[in-house]
């Protein structure tokens, strides 16, 4: 089994490769790979897609790679294999993207990535480090994650679902904010798995296992 993050020079490439090595030795899950070869990517068990900055250049940067968002959608879309994004990975998800300007996102989950507006005018935005999740409802890449589990996050805009039944987990920020997303065998992370200790090796584990 192969599981590729996919390279497209946006994301935490180093941390999460250590963590999903890791977790792929501890459990027996085979190889992980940093790839941005499409060819790699089609033939993939499992794919993971991190990003780190504005929706705008991520989304771009992903597209400026020719033949690799094709890759990914063929595997993921079309063949069934099970995806994880995370943070900008995640968000890239939904339908539209607002920050400094909309954005077409893949539309593999029905919503948008708008700025955090707190309810408490105290609480400052980018929303950074350790936070409770909630879980909305049960998954599988969640299995053994319980409500006040911590997870760690860095972020100034979050994915508002447009199907509640796609919001797997939230977390509090002078208001509710998506956590976790998920449809079918597609998965998001708003927090950073790598980054969140036991509670992400356990998500990473989980993912590594999961047959939707």
């Amino acid at each position: 089994m192969t599981t590729v993050i996919i390279d497209y020079e946006s994301g935490n490439l180093h941390s999460a490769e250590k963590a999903f090595q890791r977790m792929a030795q501890e459990t027996g899950r085979g190889s992980v790979t940093v790839t941005s070869d499409p060819d790699a990517v089609r033939r993939a068990d499992r794919v993971v897609l991190p990003g780190d900055g504005a929706f705008p250049a991520c989304r771009k940067q992903l597209f400026d790679h020719s033949g690799l968002f094709e890759a990914i959608e063929e595997a993921v879309i079309t063949g069934g294999r099970p995806f994880m994004g995370i943070c900008i990975g995640m968000q890239m998800l939904a339908t539209e993207g607002l920050e400094y300007e909309p954005t077409p996102g893949f539309g593999w989950i029905g919503g948008t990535v708008e700025r955090i507006t707190p309810a408490d005018a105290t609480l400052k935005v980018p929303h950074m480090g350790w936070n409770d999740l909630v879980i909305d409802q049960s998954h599988p890449v969640l299995a053994g994650v319980e409500t006040g589990h911590h997870a760690y996050f860095v972020h100034s805009y979050q994915f508002r679902v447009t199907d509640p039944a796609h919001l797997v987990a939230h977390t509090d920020y002078g208001g509710r904010i998506t956590a976790v997303v998920g449809r079918d065998n597609i998965v998001g992370t708003q927090f950073h798995p790598e980054k969140s200790q036991q509670t992400g090796l356990r998500i990473i584990a989980n993912f590594l296992a999961w047959a939707p």
